[in-house]
């Protein structure tokens, strides 16, 4: 296959991101984190709009999880007023391009200011038809995971479900994630590697792609790179790969 044929084939339909290093980028530069994640916005722009280019369909990015809001009072109200003051700046243009916006997590415990700038760019962008960007706030793994045992174990005690009713597809219409696909491929960045609550059941099968590079560092051809390094791997799903393969 020709790397042209290559470019345009076994794209990921849904690419899971954590967005790790703002903080470390800063220190390098004798800054503070928050100069970091300001920094981390225009990484953000690039990776959606290359994203949307060559065909991926859903793209969530891990923005602030519920152990971020452990962080100093200062950094947190800074991110909080660097999402909105983001949205209100960059909604008009991912309107333009067909992007819609949703937001996986905690919504509740979001700032007003911040729930109210969020469902406003989710209602302008509802009847887009490109990339789905889905922002992941106040989420944690684990407190979705256990919202949705809650849910179903509710279910059980009205008597709406039955125990032996409850399917890795009941289990999943309990997710945040319950209206999209699970990632292909999840990308951090930074040189951490581990996934932190990110999206652990939805991913049980998704290639795990780890970079040393910095956030605000990471951009299109970084992205690419790690499209490219998909590409390139065999997804089994517990199978040989004689199974996988069609027979000659």
């Amino acid at each position: 296959m020709s790397n042209t044929e290559k470019e345009h084939k076994n794209i990921p339909e849904h690419v899971a991101v954590i967005m790790d290093g703002n903080g470390r980028w800063a220190k390098e530069r004798g800054q503070d984190r928050v100069y970091g994640h300001h920094a981390g916005v225009l990484s953000v722009r690039e990776v959606v709009n290359t994203a949307g280019a060559i065909g991926v369909k859903y793209l969530t990015l891990y923005a602030f999880s519920t152990e971020n809001w452990n962080r100093p009072k200062a950094e947190v109200d800074a991110l909080m007023e660097l999402l909105v003051a983001t949205i209100r700046k960059e909604v008009d243009e991912l309107h333009k391009n067909n992007v819609r916006v949703h937001v996986i997590g905690d919504f509740d415990a979001l700032p007003p200011v911040c729930q109210k700038e969020m469902q406003e760019a989710m209602d302008m962008t509802a009847a887009n038809t490109g990339l789905n960007l889905i922002l992941a706030l106040s989420y944690s793994a684990k407190w979705e995971i256990l919202r949705a045992t809650r849910q179903i174990a509710e279910a059980v005690k009205n008597g709406s479900l039955s125990a032996d009713e409850i399917t890795d597809e009941v289990f999943h219409s309990h997710l945040c994630t319950s209206r999209f696909p699970d990632p292909e491929l999840m990308i951090r960045t930074s040189g951490e590697t581990r996934i932190s609550n990110f999206l652990l059941y939805q991913l049980a099968y998704a290639e795990l792609y780890f970079t040393p590079t910095l956030w605000p560092d990471f951009g299109k051809d970084q992205f690419l790179a790690a499209i490219s390094d998909y590409q390139n791997r065999e997804r089994r799903f517990g199978m040989t790969s004689e199974q996988i393969q069609p027979s000659k």
